[in-house]
């Protein structure tokens, strides 16, 4: 770590920016990057993280305020300019070409820094041995898991070895087995007198790998503590300002729910998508009064799972069987007429964002039979409007404006309205508290706790680990296709799950 009394190696000053919109991302943030120091960025989404970030990197300009590197004031024209500069940045989603392979890849990113293809390929042989990456450089990286990806995406960063390294959310996409490998990169970088801004949203990594933590709120820095010191409650307090924080809801044992038929049951399901088989004799069930959660790295089978079950994708084999209908072959009408409710990962997704919250709760109302005869009772829509936007804390103008102009937080929330609205017996949720702050993550887990306790039969599919071990009864882990176990929470270990997820166990 570098000394207290040193001078930093990259600076900011005052930086202001304001888009044309009129939103203010930052609002006269000033902060020091040290040599040898992993400098934790924490806050809510829209808390100007990632535009300092590409500030710094000169993707976008400032309003005002200005940039200070290796004691001189710059202005970047562009990522190229910056990444010659020795400052490279490695996003949330990655920037591979995924019809190239890791080798192409790679000697086009170092081609740019003027190495020739031998040059780059060497350089990233070498790196991978050094970290003990195993990457399959003749590999198309399409058919590469998240994991695998991203230590080229590190690779590549490393190519020339970088002053300043910019981390954005990453641990959001990849196994523990991953995050822990990443660890051991950015502990190595940071002997070797790297600066690395780290970008995250979850709490429990600031103590792991930080040196320093920022906390930013609403485009202001609000403190910047020793990360070692900071718990995760000041941190959260810190994060949401005066609003009071919802207490974690605390998930009691299934009990009498292991004892009742499955209100949902797949059976040996394959399900192929555009001549892949994406799931491979899928066999689970979810009872009343249960969270079954289902986990797994990105891109393992999980989206083509929730499809098939909610009638989007056709299946190639086996059968879903729900409230003890066979529905294989049903469209999703009646699926939804059973008993079935969907709360999709995109929020664009689960309400109509042109709609007004009036009619986006009648429209569901209307997918599940509950409004019936040739006109739409609004009086009665509106009192259960009413009555969800209270019980759930939905912050709203009008109901008469379309939900597009509602923060992420409260159009999750109403889609949740939505979904109690109808009263369904089971109810499949993908990635709930996707992009959502800590006040919100809460308020969701409540949420989805208590239509556990009501007796819904609730199948979670999440990429947050986490909120899956918090949840769930009982927890599912996918890789390639495959249910490859299914026990208890507590029954897992980390290693264990970072094993099972990476295909390892």
């Amino acid at each position: 770590m570098a000394a207290s009394g040193s001078q930093p190696l990259l600076a900011v000053r005052d930086l202001v920016k304001v888009y044309p919109d009129g939103t203010v991302a930052l609002n006269g943030v000033s902060l020091d990057f040290m040599a040898g120091e992993v400098h934790v960025l924490l806050g809510e989404n829209g808390a100007g993280k990632t535009t300092l970030a590409r500030i710094i990197y000169g993707e976008i300009r400032p309003t005002s305020g200005e940039v200070i590197y290796e004691g001189r004031r710059v202005l970047f024209r562009g990522p190229w300019e910056a990444i010659r500069a020795g400052i490279r940045m490695i996003y949330q989603h990655f920037s591979l070409v995924g019809g190239f392979t890791v080798a192409d890849n790679i000697a086009l990113y170092g081609s740019r820094l003027g190495l020739s293809r031998r040059e780059a390929l060497e350089a990233a042989r070498r790196l991978a041995e050094e970290y003990g990456f195993r990457i399959p450089f003749d590999a198309r990286v399409s058919d590469l898991p998240a994991g695998i990806q991203q230590r080229v995406e590190i690779v590549k960063a490393l190519l020339v070895e970088p002053r300043v390294l910019i981390l954005d959310e990453p641990t959001s996409l990849v196994s523990p087995l991953d995050v822990e490998a990443l660890f051991r990169v950015i502990r190595g970088l940071r002997e070797k007198g790297v600066a690395i801004l780290y970008i995250t949203h979850k709490l429990r990594e600031v103590g792991v790998i930080g040196d320093r933590v920022t906390v930013m709120r609403r485009g202001r820095v609000v403190a910047t503590l020793p990360a070692k010191k900071a718990t995760v409650d000041q941190l959260a307090r810190l994060m949401i300002g005066e609003r009071r924080l919802p207490e974690e809801p605390r998930i009691a044992a299934a009990g009498a729910a292991g004892e009742r038929g499955a209100a949902l049951r797949v059976e040996n399901l394959r399900v192929v998508r555009e001549g892949f088989e994406a799931v491979r004799g899928v066999s689970l069930e979810v009872r009343p009064g249960e969270i079954l959660g289902v986990t797994g790295v990105a891109g393992n089978g999980q989206d083509e799972l929730v499809e098939a079950i909610v009638g989007v994708l056709p299946v190639a084999g086996g059968r879903i069987t729900l409230l003890g209908r066979d529905v294989t072959r049903e469209p999703t009408w009646v699926r939804y007429r059973l008993g079935l409710a969907y709360l999709p990962g995109s929020r664009k997704l689960s309400l109509v964002q042109e709609m007004n919250a009036l009619e986006n709760l009648a429209l569901g109302l209307l997918g599940a039979g509950k409004l019936r005869g040739p006109f739409i009772d609004w009086g009665w829509v509106a009192k259960l409007l009413v009555k969800y936007v209270e019980e759930l804390g939905v912050v709203m103008h009008s109901p008469y404006a379309p939900v597009k102009h509602l923060s992420g937080g409260n159009q999750q929330k109403l889609a949740l309205a939505r979904i109690l609205a109808v009263e369904p017996r089971v109810l499949v949720a993908v990635d709930p508290t996707h992009g959502l702050d800590i006040a919100t993550t809460r308020i969701v887990h409540s949420i989805l706790a208590e239509m556990r306790s009501r007796g819904m039969a609730i199948l979670l599919v999440s990429s947050d680990l986490d909120e899956v071990l918090q949840l769930s009864d009982r927890v599912a882990v996918m890789n390639s296709g495959r249910i490859v176990s299914i026990k208890k929470p507590h029954e897992y270990t980390l290693e264990e799950l970072g094993r099972l997820m990476g295909g390892a166990a």
